[in-house]
């Protein structure tokens, strides 16, 4: 059975830092591209950065570009976010998905705030 279980959220400040985790299992993670997206409160789900399988190529949305850096490990089965410099507007509930795989994770808050 897939599960992908996010973590790392949290309140932090403007221009405060956050590095959140995707721990997947019950797929061959190693041969999946991954994604990272969130969902703002009362906006749709957008596509926040991505990561081919072998974690070669990045690419990431323009509002984060330069302050986000995905990762992964595939020894631990793992995606990373580092987020960096973060602004209210960051604030939302992030999620990581397989890029072929139709599952969602329970997904991790984050909250900009001073």
């Amino acid at each position: 059975q897939v599960q992908l279980v996010e973590s790392g959220g949290g309140l932090v400040q403007p221009g405060g830092s956050l590095r959140l985790s995707c721990a997947a299992s019950g797929f061959t993670f190693s041969r999946n591209a991954m994604r990272w997206y969130r969902q703002g409160p009362g906006k749709e789900r957008e596509l926040v950065a991505s990561i081919t399988a072998a974690g070669v190529i990045t690419t990431y949305a323009d509002s984060v570009k330069g302050r986000f850096t995905i990762s992964r490990d595939n020894a631990k089965n793992t995606v990373y976010l580092q987020m960096n410099s973060l602004k209210p507007d960051d604030t939302a509930v992030y999620y990581c998905k397989a890029v072929n795989l139709n599952y969602w994770g329970q997904g991790t808050q984050v909250t900009v705030s001073s």
